[in-house]
């Protein structure tokens, strides 16, 4: 026990480090149990969410319960192969995923206005 507080009291964590990992590159078909094994060994997990629709298969959000098995996590799993496939795995900042949906919402209703006012496409 006094090594892990140690750990912790004398490391300093890059200010992107955090709780919760997006992992991109995953299996269609990869279960909960087998995210849990995967990820589970770098320390206790309290949620896993895997992406289930068309623009979100593929991919899944980890929450971990103490950030240095996050960082460990990070370190160890980030070009694992799974299924013949390498994660991509990295830190969730908010920032970069709400201005991606952002970007994509401003496309979808940039495409409905050409549709209504009869502008043809930009290729």
């Amino acid at each position: 026990m006094a090594a892990l507080s140690l750990r912790k009291g004398n490391t300093r964590l890059p200010p992107e480090v955090n709780r919760v990992l997006y992992v991109r590159n995953l299996p269609f078909n990869i279960t909960s149990e087998e995210m849990y094994d995967i990820f589970g060994k770098y320390g206790a997990i309290r949620q896993i969410r895997i992406g289930t629709n068309k623009d979100t298969r593929g991919t899944a959000f980890v929450v971990y319960e103490d950030i240095y098995d996050a960082k460990t996590a990070v370190d160890h799993l980030s070009g694992f192969n799974v299924a013949n496939r390498y994660l991509i795995v990295l830190y969730y900042q908010q920032a970069k995923m709400s201005k991606k949906f952002d970007q994509k919402k401003k496309e979808e209703e940039i495409t409905k206005l050409q549709e209504k006012y009869g502008i043809p496409k930009d290729k």
